[in-house]
């Protein structure tokens, strides 16, 4: 059972979110970046900046590569370094062939140290080979819908065929910080292991309140990348900055701008009715179901609540007030709450009709 939650505003406030949204207000945020983009996770864009000009992407090509070793790879499995990933320019861990690791430390040194050496051999070990492993990377940059995107390695280094763009990088980080082993390695402050320790390049972790990752990113063709997220009343916003020479102050504002279009508004009453469900041999047709506390949630001006209700088709009397399923409430495809709904009252069973026999007799 699926309802919409609708909301009156005024027309100057819809008039504002309609501006910001469409670009006349904010669709060139005032960053440094030569492309930007802030963006809802479940996928409304709040400002933009040539979010579609593809660019050099640099180690931000390492969230792609984490995406897929989270989903495919055991994180207590042993790495045995291989030689391809010995040597490898520019950030490293500095792996030993032979030397044998955790995913889970590679991965920790890949996303938070930026270890290229890390992303080769983290390659290497999933897919058999660093050919293989960036196949799958453009396969699924395909199922994400990343058109604007196409990878060339799993570390970011230079070429002409790793690429992306803002909005893509955005989208990407969205879907992979759906995965939770992802989301907990890139909001990670510092990771120690037996032999190595790692801090976080991602100053935001420290510097913004409710940061959670993403990446890094910089080459010299590239210049400063960064892929930023941050949580807010519930709410998960998404910034990006390309060729960004003062991205840490770019992301704040963006952050900040995004986030402050969001208002708190009550979603449902304690005790509205929400639906109803047929009762069968009951003395009402149907009975309603309802929800026993308020519900409030963070919304932009022009969205609207859904609400999603898990509870029987049908029910035999007698009903009691009592527990009937569940409501999710979302925004898009943000999960906002989800509660449980009630019967909203009693509903009695129809007494039996007397037979014959009881109605000549008396039931003697």
């Amino acid at each position: 059972m699926k309802l919409r939650k609708k909301f009156l505003r005024t027309a100057a406030a819809l008039t504002a979110a309609v501006l910001f949204l469409t670009g006349t207000v904010q669709a060139r945020p005032c960053v440094s970046a030569e492309s930007a983009i802030v963006m809802d996770a479940g996928g409304t864009v709040l400002g933009e900046k040539n979010a579609d000009c593809r660019c050099l992407i640099a180690s931000t090509t390492k969230i792609m590569t984490g995406l897929l070793v989270c989903e495919r790879c055991n994180p207590d499995a042993v790495v045995t370094v291989p030689p391809e990933a010995v040597g490898i320019e520019g950030s490293s861990l500095y792996l030993k062939a032979g030397e044998q690791l955790r995913v889970e430390e590679l991965l920790y040194g890949m996303m938070l140290h930026s270890g290229n050496d890390a992303a080769v051999a983290l390659a290497i070990y999933t897919a058999g080979s660093v050919e293989a492993f960036v196949h799958s990377m453009n396969e699924r940059a395909q199922q994400l819908g990343l058109r604007q995107t196409h990878f060339a390695n799993p570390n970011g280094l230079d070429s002409e065929e790793n690429y992306s763009t803002a909005r893509d990088l955005a989208k990407l980080s969205a879907a992979a910080l759906e995965n939770e082993r992802f989301r907990k390695v890139v909001s990670t402050k510092t990771a120690s292991f037996e032999t190595r320790s790692f801090s976080n390049h991602n100053k935001l972790l420290w510097q913004y309140p409710g940061a959670i990752g993403v990446k890094t990113g910089y080459t010299k063709a590239a210049g400063r990348i960064l892929v930023s997220a941050a949580e807010r009343n519930g709410r998960c916003l998404i910034a990006v900055t390309i060729a960004a020479p003062d991205d840490w102050n770019d992301h704040k504002r963006l952050l900040d701008e995004g986030f402050s279009h969001y208002e708190e508004r009550t979603i449902l009453k304690a005790g509205e009715r929400i639906g109803s469900v047929p009762v069968l041999d009951g003395t009402e047709e149907k009975v309603g179901l309802t929800v026993q506390e308020d519900v409030r949630g963070w919304l932009l001006p022009q969205e609207q609540a859904e609400l999603f209700i898990d509870a029987p088709q049908f029910v035999y009397a007698p009903v009691q007030a009592e527990k009937a399923g569940t409501v999710r409430i979302t925004a898009g495809k943000m999960l906002l709450a989800q509660i449980p709904v009630y019967y909203a009252k009693t509903v009695e069973q129809i007494p039996e009709k007397p037979g014959l026999w009881e109605r000549l007799f008396g039931g003697k």
